[in-house]
C-alpha cells in the first residue's frame, strides 16, 4: 500500500530540499542552523489525510515538515503576496473552523515516576539540554499563542513540577495579556512544595494523574513509591479551594478496572471529578484492545451501584460528565478511542524540544525551536502555526492505525 505513494513522497522529500536550499541564503540564519540544513533529511510521517491522523500510508499532509523551510514558506509569502502572510497568522483557525484557543505545554521529558502506559519500561533517551526549549523560548510561544487569540494554557511533562523554573514559569505566563487561565496536569509527587507557589501565581485548574487507590499496586504501576504524597496533594488541592479537583485515572483490564467503584466512592464528600480515561495507544506501552475498557462498559458497570445523571458539556470538554446522585463531586469519561472529541477539538501542543503538535494521535509535527533560533519573527511564528493548524485533519484515523502507527512515548508528547 505503501508503494503507490512513493513517487508523491519523493516529489514532496524534492520540494522540501529545494526549500531548505533557498533558506540557507534567509538573513538571521546561524552557522549551525546552516549546517543542519546542509545534511537535512526529510521523510514522510506515516500518515494520511484520507483516514485522519495517526494513518500509516504516507501523505503530503503528513510529512514532519521542516521549520526552516516553513519559515523560508512564509518569508516567500509576504514577499509575494502580504494577504497571504496575513490570512497564514489567523493561525489558530483550521479549514474545519476549529479555534484553536487551548495550549498545553511540556515543561519537561523527565519525570519522577515510569507509568506502564506513559513510559517504556526501558525509558526513553532524552532530548540534550540544548535542543530543549529555554524558559525565555516557552514564554514567548505562548505570549504569540496569545496574540493570535489563544487564552487557555496547561503545563505538562514529562512532570511539570520537576522542573527547577515551574514557579517562575507560571509568574510569567500569568502576567501575557490575554492568557485567562493557566492549568497543570500532575503525578501529585511534589504538589505538597509547589502547590501553594503556584497558586499565588496563578494556577487555577489541577488535573492530577492517579490509577489506583491502593498503595502496592500504585507502586507496580509507576514502578515507584509515592501513593501517600499523591493522596495529601489531592487534600491539600482541596483545602486551597480547588473545585473541582479534578483526579485522571487510566482504566486498563487486568490493572485496574475492579477499582472503578472504589474511585466513584471517592467523589461521595470531596469536590473531585474523577475523570475514567480511555486507554490510548502510544509508542513503547504495548497498547491492544484487549486492554482497553470501553466508555459504555465502564458506565454499566457504575450504573448498577449509583443512580446517574447526565451533565452539560461545555462546547469544547474532552470529558462526558455524571453527577452521582447525593455526591458533592463527579465522574467524567474521556473516550477517545470509542467516542472521539475531533469534531470539536481546540488544541495544540508545545513539546518540550519545542515542537507543535497539532493533534495528540498524529505524527506531523513543526519545529519552533529551531525557527526561534534560526531568527523567525513573530509574525514569522505566526505564519509557521498558521500554516501547521491548517494542516490538521478531521478525525484521528481510529485507536488500531493509531496503534499501527508511528507517534512518540507519550513522555515525550506531554498529554
Amino acid at each position: 500500500m505503501f508503494s503507490r505513494h512513493v513517487p508523491r513522497v519523493a516529489a514532496i522529500a524534492r520540494t522540501r530540499a529545494q526549500q531548505a536550499v533557498r533558506a540557507l541564503s534567509t538573513p538571521n540564519v546561524t552557522e549551525r542552523v546552516r549546517e543542519r540544513l546542509a545534511e537535512m533529511r526529510l521523510r514522510p510521517a506515516e500518515e494520511a489525510a484520507a483516514g485522519g491522523c495517526g494513518t500509516a500510508e504516507a501523505e503530503e499532509e503528513g510529512v514532519s515538515f521542516d521549520a526552516l523551510a516553513e519559515l523560508e514558506a512564509v518569508r516567500r509569502a509576504a514577499r509575494d503576496d502580504p494577504l497571504a502572510l496575513a490570512n497564514q497568522q489567523r493561525a489558530l483557525t483550521d479549514t474545519f473552523g476549529r479555534f484553536h484557543d487551548y495550549l498545553r505545554v511540556s515543561l519537561t521529558e523527565r519525570c519522577n515516576l515510569r507509568c506502564e502506559y506513559c513510559m517504556p519500561e526501558e525509558g526513553v533517551p532524552l532530548t540534550p539540554a540544548e535542543r530543549v526549549l529555554s524558559v525565555d523560548e516557552m514564554v514567548r510561544v505562548m505570549r504569540v499563542f496569545a496574540e493570535c487569540g489563544g487564552t487557555k494554557v496547561r503545563f505538562t511533562g514529562g512532570e511539570p513540577l520537576v522542573h527547577p523554573d515551574v514557579v517562575d514559569i507560571f509568574a510569567r505566563a500569568n502576567a501575557i495579556p490575554g492568557i485567562s487561565t493557566l492549568a497543570v496536569t500532575t503525578n501529585g509527587l511534589l504538589l505538597r512544595r509547589k502547590l501553594r507557589p503556584l497558586h499565588a501565581n496563578g494556577l487555577r485548574v489541577i488535573n492530577i494523574s492517579l490509577d489506583t487507590l491502593d498503595s502496592e499496586k500504585f507502586t507496580n504501576i509507576t514502578r515507584r513509591n509515592g501513593f501517600a504524597r499523591v493522596l495529601e496533594g489531592i487534600d491539600l488541592a482541596v483545602e486551597l479551594g480547588y473545585d473541582p479537583v479534578k483526579v485522571n485515572c487510566v482504566i486498563m483490564r487486568g490493572m485496574n478496572e475492579e477499582e472503578i467503584l472504589p474511585f466513584v466512592a471517592m467523589t461521595k464528600d470531596k469536590p473531585v471529578d474523577v475523570r475514567f480515561i480511555e486507554y490510548m495507544p502510544f509508542d513503547g506501552n504495548q497498547w491492544n484492545d484487549h486492554k482497553l475498557v470501553p466508555y459504555q462498559e465502564m458506565l454499566n458497570e457504575i450504573g448498577k451501584e449509583y443512580p446517574l445523571s447526565r451533565l452539560s458539556d461545555a462546547p469544547n470538554d474532552t470529558a462526558k460528565g455524571w453527577q452521582v446522585k447525593g455526591h458533592r463531586g463527579r465522574v467524567s469519561f474521556i473516550t477517545s478511542m470509542t467516542e472521539n472529541f475531533c469534531s470539536s477539538c481546540n488544541r495544540i501542543r508545545l513539546t518540550a524540544d519545542g515542537n507543535l503538535k497539532v493533534c495528540l494521535f498524529g505524527s506531523s509535527e513543526v519545529s519552533l525551536r529551531d525557527a526561534m533560533r534560526a531568527g523567525a519573527t513573530d509574525d514569522e511564528l505566526k505564519g509557521i502555526m498558521g500554516r501547521a493548524v491548517a494542516r490538521k485533519k478531521a478525525r484521528h484515523a481510529g485507536m488500531y492505525n493509531i496503534a499501527s502507527s508511528k507517534n512518540r512515548p507519550m513522555i515525550l508528547i506531554g498529554g
